[in-house]
């Protein structure tokens, strides 16, 4: 039987700002934990007859003369509680919404009138996002499509539109991460990339196939996708604007794309596998901020590289033991066969280095369970070749929403990753996290180079804030945003 078709990109609410009350919307109004955060003519006497506190993402049924709304709370208005808040309020309509099977009205925001713009475009984001779901249904379940945040502000209107873009760069990725591998093998990622990003004017997309990969010598994507029957794929993006400003830097993304690891010969767990279809979470992230930063038009140079491959079972399947010829000549020695994000991402860094010619070089991936249990499960840890690169993108996950530290590359371990029968050695003993980051240093050519191990915060249990449970599109708006502070 074929696999259940995925509709991909998945529909969105429609995010705006207008200056036209609505007869037939939901009116909400907006309350802090501070009176100055406040919107339309609450009072607060009627705050405390509904025990109403402002907490952010706190959303309550509200009485109106004009119709029925709702009063959303946005704590101590920092971006957090206003992205917690849309995201709530969005989710609570919808939820109404199908209690009762009827379609959502559409919902306007009454916001306070000297809000901060970038404060109205967390909101905007954390609306979109709470509107995200991927279900693979023969149902069309009720959603919320339109919300709209009533303001008469240009700047306001601008912080809102980059803030859609933001949001849907991170729900691609949730759809990217979230297709199962039944239907999501690295012909479909490759494919659905270059529908996707090849619908923006001005981003390029080329599908490189297993023999091109083998012509090429990326013998590392092609001894991890070696025990699958479908075949890998190297997906190559490049966002080549008109103008660039002199000394604006090439950046160099680089996902990995790994849509289902078994672990190979050294199998993993049966617990938890079945969620390694998101094992490709940084390779989606590559894909959906590419597809952003072409959106919005940024002047500067980028380049996403994205080596997709199964990681399974079978007579063909990598061993442990073999010697792996990379792109580029370096040979690995594989100690683990479910250390396999680093193989491809080593013949990718290897290939960007020699034929794109980076200034800046990132790479991102769901690489170690180490890095699970260095800092937990919302927090992506950067390891980078400067503390200036590294503080760069942690003050831009900061201004995306993203939450990042910095690790070490501790050149203590760097002996470890020598093989004594070929160049390096996969997996060596050691805290695993440097270990891996200090083996894929080896292929960066000494150039400024970071990597994103996003092995904690690329899936979500539970709801929180902006974050639906799932795939959670981590690292797309900081690498757009990334981008964005090379712009003079």
């Amino acid at each position: 039987m074929p696999p259940v078709p995925s509709s991909v990109p998945t529909p969105l609410p429609r995010v705006s700002v207008t200056t036209k009350a609505r007869r037939d919307g939901l009116r909400v109004l907006i309350a802090g934990t501070g009176p100055e955060l406040r919107s339309g003519t609450l009072d607060v006497d009627l705050l405390g007859a509904l025990a109403v506190t402002g907490a952010a993402a706190e959303v309550n049924p509200l009485p109106l003369t004009q119709g029925p709304g709702w009063l959303v709370g946005v704590g101590d208005g920092s971006p957090r509680d206003w992205r917690a808040a849309g995201a709530e309020l969005v989710r609570v309509a919808t939820d109404r919404a199908r209690e009762l099977d009827e379609a959502p009205r559409p919902i306007q925001i009454a916001l306070p009138g000297d809000l901060a713009p970038e404060l109205a475009g967390e909101f905007a984001l954390g609306a979109v996002l709470g509107g995200h779901e991927l279900k693979i249904t023969g149902e069309r379940p009720q959603r919320v499509k339109t919300v709209e945040l009533l303001s008469e502000s240009a700047e306001v209107a601008e912080a809102v539109a980059r803030a859609v873009v933001l949001a849907e760069a991170t729900a691609f990725a949730r759809d990217l991460a979230g297709t199962p591998s039944n239907i999501k093998d690295p012909a479909w990622l490759a494919e659905t990339a270059r529908k996707a990003c090849s619908a923006v004017n001005g981003l390029d997309v080329k599908v490189r196939d297993e023999k091109w990969l083998a012509k090429h010598g990326f013998g590392g994507v092609l001894a991890v996708g070696g025990g699958s029957t479908r075949p890998p794929r190297l997906v190559e993006l490049s966002w080549k604007p008109a103008s660039v400003a002199e000394g604006t830097p090439h950046l160099v993304l680089v996902g990995k794309g790994i849509t289902f690891d078994t672990g190979g010969i050294s199998i993993k767990p049966a617990d938890g596998m079945h969620l390694m279809r998101t094992d490709m979470s940084g390779g989606a992230a590559v894909i959906a901020a590419l597809r952003g930063i072409a959106a919005l038009g940024l002047p500067i140079r980028v380049t996403g590289l994205v080596p997709c491959a199964e990681n399974h079972v079978s007579g063909t399947a990598y061993r442990p033991g073999d010697v792996v010829r990379h792109y580029g000549g370096t040979t690995t020695e594989v100690t683990n066969t479910d250390a396999e994000g680093r193989m491809v991402l080593a013949d990718a860094l290897a290939y960007a280095v020699e034929k794109h010619d980076p200034d800046v070089l990132v790479d991102v991936a769901t690489l170690t369970g180490a890095m699970k249990v260095s800092l937990g499960l919302r927090t992506g840890g950067v390891f980078a070749t400067s503390p200036e690169l590294a503080e760069r993108i942690t003050t831009a996950g900061a201004d995306a929403g993203e939450s990042w530290w910095e690790m070490p590359l501790l050149d203590a371990h760097a002996a470890d990753v020598r093989s004594e029968i070929a160049d390096l050695r996969q997996c060596p003993p050691g805290p695993g996290g440097i270990t891996a980051a200090l083996f894929l240093r080896e292929f960066t050519a000494d150039l400024p180079w970071a990597h994103l191990d996003i092995a904690g915060p690329a899936r979500a249990e539970r709801a929180y804030d902006e974050v639906n449970p799932g795939g959670t599109g981590f690292s797309a708006r900081t690498l757009i945003t990334l981008a964005t502070s090379y712009l003079p």
